[in-house]
């Protein structure tokens, strides 16, 4: 007698599946196109465990589609190994942990989430395309990630530094209290406190000499992390180094935000929407309105908005702009707001033909 999955594939049964991700466990939900439940499976989050789900899926029939949660953290394993199998990975997003009545209504469970992934997808809601993250830009946005560390740590420890300075005893407090952030910690690496700590004089010097020398050593990671950094971007987008205003640090945001593969998104609306530079609608009734997106990358949004301030000091289109919207009676901020969407326009092209595309 057949199975249930044998009598499906050969039914020409189209298969869409929806994964609830976790670090260490996947659990998947499979409907067909009528968004009946065929079946739920779980497996680790292993190679032998994505393979053993793909299979259990095509039991049913051919796979139309998959839609993953979290594909830029938990899933992005699992997504990276479906797209090298040339199958359909959907991005979908988590459920809203706000929504009490959804959650009241239908209860909370792995497969509960995975089945609501599979009929988002399934429903057509759920469109966008993860990112590749094997090439370029994913090795951008990685060595990005140290360096933002980097520099909190080393901010921290110059923080501290200073406020050391503030509490020190007279003397020392009075010989450093003056110096610049630079000279500071020169000086301060210069210590040679001792082995035996007599006194709080020596006690804070040792201190002092241990946060200068960790500045130093971050300052150092961080050359070297941006040196690596401008020579990916520089490979990964010649054409968006080549844009006036942009630097290493700009250009990569806004690679890191688009991925490896910029034409999964649709339009420049669509990066716009991701840059968190598309107004929003909020009209009701007879009143038509926008408001401002405060979603979106905030990295990409950081990026647009030092280039279009910094156009706004010696581009002439933009200061002519930024004149004639003030006639108007706009102010500076919905200025900048307008002038961040146009930018968004014109970087898609350059985007969506750089070499990483």
């Amino acid at each position: 007698m057949r199975s249930d999955s044998e009598a499906s594939q050969e039914s020409g049964v189209l298969v869409t599946v929806g994964v609830d991700t976790h670090r260490d466990l996947h659990v998947a939900v499979a409907l067909d196109r009528h968004g009946r439940r065929l079946g739920t499976r779980a497996c680790p989050t292993t190679p032998a465990g994505f393979a053993a789900l793909l299979a259990w899926a095509t039991g049913y029939g051919a796979v139309d589609r998959i839609g993953i949660e979290g594909t830029g953290s938990y899933g992005a394993g699992l997504a990276r190994w479906l797209r090298a199998r040339d199958v359909a990975v959907v991005e979908v997003e988590r459920p809203d942990r706000r929504d009490r009545q959804g959650r009241r209504r239908r209860g909370k469970s792995d497969p509960t989430d995975a089945e609501v992934a599979a009929r988002t997808v399934l429903a057509g809601t759920a469109l966008g395309q993860p990112k590749a993250g094997d090439g370029r830009v994913e090795m951008i946005r990685t060595l990005r990630l140290a360096r933002r560390s980097a520099l909190k740590a080393r901010t921290q420890a110059a923080n501290q530094l200073h406020a050391l300075v503030l509490t020190a005893p007279d003397a020392l407090r009075g010989r450093l209290r003056g110096l610049s952030p630079a000279r500071l910690v020169t000086v301060a690496a210069a210590f040679r406190p001792g082995a035996v700590l007599a006194s709080p004089l020596v006690a804070t010097k040792l201190a002092l000499r241990s946060l200068a020398v960790r500045y130093r050593q971050l300052s150092a990671e961080i050359a070297q992390l941006d040196a690596q950094l401008a020579a990916l971007v520089a490979a990964a987008a010649p054409a968006l180094l080549a844009v006036k205003g942009l630097g290493p640090d700009t250009a990569g945001a806004l690679l890191a935000a688009a991925g490896d593969n910029p034409r999964r998104l649709r339009s420049e609306a669509a990066f716009a929407r991701l840059c968190g530079v598309a107004p929003l609608p909020a009209s009701s009734g007879q009143t038509r309105r926008h408001r401002l997106n405060r979603g979106g990358d905030r990295d990409a949004n950081r990026a647009l908005y030092l280039l279009v301030v910094g156009r706004m000091s010696w581009d002439p289109r933009t200061r002519a702009y930024v004149a004639r919207r003030t006639a108007e009676g706009l102010s500076k901020p919905e200025i900048i707001r307008c002038l961040k969407r146009y930018l968004a326009r014109e970087l898609y092209r350059l985007l969506a033909a750089s070499p990483a595309a």
